[in-house]
């Protein structure tokens, strides 16, 4: 955007200083009033305007303010004949650029040209990168057409426009957080911070400090006043992941900031307010968790206005390949290879395997093929019991959706996640012996 518009009525002195500044290699152009000048930046996008003070149709100094509201990528510097404190003043305040006097300024201006259409090119790549950060995290960059995903996704969608609060529940390396920067990025807080927390990853009393902040002297080391999360994510989002972690009493405590939007800081007796959207995910069933004790059963009710499950991997086989692929290009784009595709024989061993740490560890498998080959991907490529599985899958009997062991296979992998692996409660409700239920296990491979 190397355009430069020139507004001035004294036509002589608006052609040479086009001259001068077409010399430095900008696209120059022209306008005698107001008028002339909003057509033209409706037409053309401009980097730079020089914008003389005094305009047969208009103030200058009102003109720059008018022209930001509309084009605010573009730079106004504004030039009179006779400068005066109070319109330079006015002139900054209404976003100009700079503010110049005509003959005693004369050797300014190149040097200002060119540090106004510098911040013009940086304000361009903020915010391209921006447009990028808003389309990363947005829905339509999630991956997958199964039935299962794009209900989470319209669900998801459905409930981002609202303040309501969010649980996202399902396996671990299922996407929860790439959901609920989505749900942020599409809700009316988007402009505003999203801040996220794992909350297995602190002690009670550190979590409860990285939470809410703390005051100086309420603990050993604490030696001046911090914030917390909640107040970073003021007016945006706060992502609580691993939520089923969180000691008893600290629960209380959030259910404070859901109920009142109040909290305490660790060693403060004065609550402070925040108006924060809470999403929160769990790989925990958390009823079973108030059931023993471990999760308060009001918070519950109220951190799950809205629950949407995340579908594990394997209940989404079909979308395995376009997964793949994207991350073939990603890390063929880090490692700098022109690698170019999965070979039809990896997408089937990827397919056949049961992927219990989901799209995170298939992620991570097709890095690892990445780092090992140099063309296309192939079966050798992947981790060994990859390659056995598919090796033994392709000597034994091919499972179909009407297969009567297919079935079982199925059926016993649903209990097995319901009861969240735990064996022996697997075998009480499939009604077998717990030993048939480890040979059915070893025999299709479910471990």
């Amino acid at each position: 955007m190397k355009n430069v518009l020139i507004i001035d009525d004294e036509e002589k002195l608006r052609a040479l200083l086009a001259r001068i500044v077409g010399h430095e290699g900008f696209a120059v152009f022209q306008a005698g009033d107001q008028k002339t000048a909003l057509r033209q930046l409706q037409q053309t996008e401009m980097g730079v305007v020089l914008c003389d003070v005094k305009l047969p149709d208009a103030n200058g100094v009102e003109l720059a303010g008018l022209i930001k509201s509309k084009y605010p990528l573009s730079e106004v510097i504004l030039m009179t004949a006779y400068g005066n404190i109070p319109d330079g003043v006015q002139a900054i305040k209404n976003g100009a650029f700079d503010y110049i006097t005509k003959g005693d300024d004369n050797n300014r201006i190149i040097p200002l040209l060119y540090r106004a259409m510098e911040k013009v090119d940086l304000a361009k790549r903020v915010q391209q990168l921006e447009k990028q950060l808003d389309d990363k995290h947005s829905f339509d960059k999630v991956i997958g057409q199964s039935r299962p995903i794009q209900k989470a996704i319209d669900l998801a969608r459905k409930v981002a426009g609202t303040d309501a609060s969010v649980l996202l529940t399902g396996e671990t390396g299922t996407g929860k957080e790439v959901f609920a920067q989505a749900i942020h990025q599409e809700s009316n807080r988007s402009k505003q911070p999203f801040v996220a927390i794992n909350c297995s990853a602190f002690g009670k009393e550190l979590l409860e400090s990285e939470m809410f902040g703390h005051k100086a002297g309420a603990f050993t080391g604490a030696t001046k006043d911090q914030k917390g999360l909640f107040e970073e994510a003021n007016n945006g989002t706060i992502f609580l992941d691993e939520l089923g972690e969180m000691a008893l009493d600290l629960q209380a405590k959030l259910l404070r900031v859901l109920e009142t939007g109040e909290f305490l800081r660790v060693g403060e007796t004065k609550p402070t307010k925040v108006n924060v959207r809470i999403v929160a995910a769990t790989n925990r069933n958390l009823q079973k968790e108030i059931e023993q004790g471990h999760f308060r059963e009001d918070l519950f009710y109220r951190i799950s206005v809205f629950q949407i499950e995340l579908p594990p991997l394997r209940e989404r086989v079909v979308d395995i390949e376009p997964l793949s692929q994207y991350f073939l290009q990603l890390f063929a784009l880090r490692t700098n290879k022109k690698i170019r595709s999965v070979s039809p024989e990896c997408i089937e061993a990827l397919k056949r395997h049961q992927w219990n740490g989901n799209i995170r560890e298939l992620k991570n498998v097709i890095e690892r093929a990445v780092i090992l080959c140099d063309d296309s991907v192939e079966l050798e490529h992947l981790p060994i019991e990859l390659q056995r599985a598919a090796e033994s899958g392709s000597q034994g009997k091919t499972l179909s959706a009407f297969d009567l062991a297919s079935a079982e296979k199925i059926h016993i992998q649903k209990v097995l996640n319901y009861t969240n692996g735990n064996k022996t409660k697997a075998a009480e409700l499939l009604n077998i012996a717990l030993t048939t239920l480890y040979r059915k296990i070893s025999e299709f491979g479910l471990e």
